[in-house]
């Protein structure tokens, strides 16, 4: 029995919601670099997934052993390689890629050990971000990257444009894909790329290597 409720600790994220929409009820999940659970907590809450998670932070893996989660202490761009193939129905990376020190190997890998990979990350492409370079000529602070570039753990910020890139160049199919404006709302669907990524300021794909 787990000692404590799995409600999440605070109200979910928004990207949290999309994510879980796209896990399957029941599935085998690892959600990498999971920080305090929030995201594991609302997946076994309503998804009823069988779930692990990979934490850099020792203090953040004991709070989730704590609550009752299957948490582990590792390093992503080190220690995915040695789960084997296809031994999780999805791979999750939320607003962690960016932090990645090689984030195209850390993609390779989600997509190994996962049907499905759901990675989710800030636009730098947004045009407020664009706009304060313009203006400003310094790194932007926004509520997406709200710390100064000598104080972020974000060393690879990407556009949806260049994610796009990536994911050809690992390839990756792209099974759905949102963009979600600077209020937190789903962006149209039939909006071409070119103005999610101006507006949208997160993202959220699911991705596979599958047929």
């Amino acid at each position: 029995m787990r000692p404590f409720t799995n409600q999440p600790l605070t109200p979910a994220r928004v990207d949290h919601v999309l994510i879980a929409e796209m896990v399957e009820r029941g599935a085998r999940v690892i959600d990498i670099g999971c920080g305090h659970g929030e995201l594991l907590s609302l997946l076994e809450e309503q998804r009823d997934v069988d779930g692990r998670g990979v934490e850099l932070k020792q203090a953040n893996v004991n709070l989730c052993v704590a609550r009752g989660m299957s948490v582990i202490q590792g390093d992503a761009d080190i220690d995915l390689i040695h789960y084997p193939d296809k031994s999780f129905d999805y791979a999750i990376l939320s607003q962690t890629l960016q932090a990645m020190r090689d984030p195209r190997h850390v993609l390779e890998q989600l997509l190994r050990i996962g049907r499905y990979a759901v990675v989710s990350f800030p636009n730098f492409g947004h045009w407020r971000i664009r706009l304060k370079f313009l203006i400003h000529g310094r790194m932007p602070v926004t509520a997406n990257l709200p710390e100064p570039w000598y104080a972020t753990q974000n060393i690879h910020h990407c556009t949806i444009k260049d994610f796009l890139g990536l994911c050809e160049l690992v390839d990756a199919k792209v099974v759905k894909s949102v963009a979600l404006n600077a209020y937190g709302k789903r962006m149209g669907l039939n909006l071409p790329w070119i103005w999610h990524n101006l507006i949208g300021e997160q993202a959220v794909f699911l991705l596979t290597r599958d047929g």
